[in-house]
């Protein structure tokens, strides 16, 4: 569920402890929190060079200002010109945004960039939102527009060319990730959605009373959010060839606002926010470690090693 919303500076990062999941898994979390707003921080989308695509700035108290970040704290400023707010969405492998900034009269606009030139984009029907959320290799980019009812159309669009994307049974949807190869992610009413080649999978994560599918990566795992039966929100990843799901959440969110991972690329990385304990809203980066099994047969080679030159030796350290 992408969020609303200008100055610049170094991110204070800091990693935490590794979180063992409830399916096993364990994720190195960083915390990146920007100077320009310490009290709102967006992590949206990650290539996988690295190189991450967000937003600080609450929209209100501080606008929403547009950057690319690669960590620890390398921040490119990126707004589209004469905004009153921008936010960078999605990135992919050849570097290239997207995302959607506001103008004075509050009109949501979408935009592509691809490092040195902004393209603002429309839908070709009346509307005050549009917005692009997701971008693959090839420039086609996920997104939605609003009609006069309030109502959401999700789209591909590319060159100019935009094609709608019609959800089964819905008549208000958000399209928020495509993959390299076209397939789409989004969500609709309380519904998490994949679109494989028209061929819709609907997501809900077990339990939950509401699922939004907000990223996949071409390996296919798809990312998003979910909220528990108390109201609580949740990160989750989903692995499309045996449909499982695996719950997300940074050991340092508090509070029913919790976790939302937003992006993820083909090494699995992912990115997100979280809501800390002074009611901060903060960027994620989770990183998987080994797993068990896997630190096992490293652990194995190890011990074999220091037989063969007749030593023995503790190895101990981060996964």
């Amino acid at each position: 569920m992408k969020r609303l919303a200008p100055t610049f500076g170094v991110a204070l990062l800091v990693c935490a402890t590794p979180i063992l999941s409830l399916a096993g898994t364990t994720y190195n979390f960083q915390t990146v929190t920007s100077p320009g707003d310490p009290a709102f921080t967006q992590l949206l989308g990650i290539n996988n060079a690295g190189t991450i695509a967000g937003y600080f700035g609450d929209g209100t108290t501080v606008a929403n200002n547009g950057f690319t970040l690669v960590l620890p704290n390398t921040y490119t400023a990126e707004n589209f010109p004469g905004a009153a707010q921008t936010q960078v969405v999605g990135i992919n492998n050849t570097g290239e945004t997207v995302g959607f900034w506001i103008d004075s009269g509050g009109v949501n606009h979408g935009f592509t960039y691809n490092g040195s030139t902004f393209t603002s984009v429309d839908n070709p029907f009346t509307s005050t939102v549009t917005q692009l959320l997701g971008v693959n290799n090839s420039g086609t980019a996920a997104g939605y527009w609003t009609d006069a009812s309030g109502n959401f159309h999700p789209f591909t669009w590319v060159s100019g060319t935009f094609t709608p994307i019609a959800v089964p049974g819905s008549v208000s949807a958000q399209a928020t990730d495509v993959n390299n190869a076209g397939s789409v992610v989004g969500f609709s009413g309380s519904e998490g959605f994949l679109d494989v080649a028209g061929v819709f999978t609907f997501l809900q994560f077990p339990g939950a009373t509401a699922t939004v599918a907000d990223g996949l990566n071409n390996n296919g795992q798809v990312v998003g959010s979910y909220m528990d039966a108390a109201g609580n929100t949740h990160g989750f990843i989903y692995d499309i060839s045996t449909g499982t799901y695996q719950e997300v959440d940074d050991p340092n969110a508090v509070g029913p606002a919790g976790t939302v991972i937003n992006g993820i690329n083909d090494q699995g990385q992912m990115v997100g926010f979280y809501t800390d304990a002074n009611g901060n809203t903060d960027g994620l980066v989770a990183t998987a470690t080994p797993e068990p099994a896997s630190l096992l047969l490293f652990g194995t080679a190890l011990v074999g090693m220091a037989l063969v030159v007749g030593r023995w030796g503790k190895v101990s350290g981060n996964a």
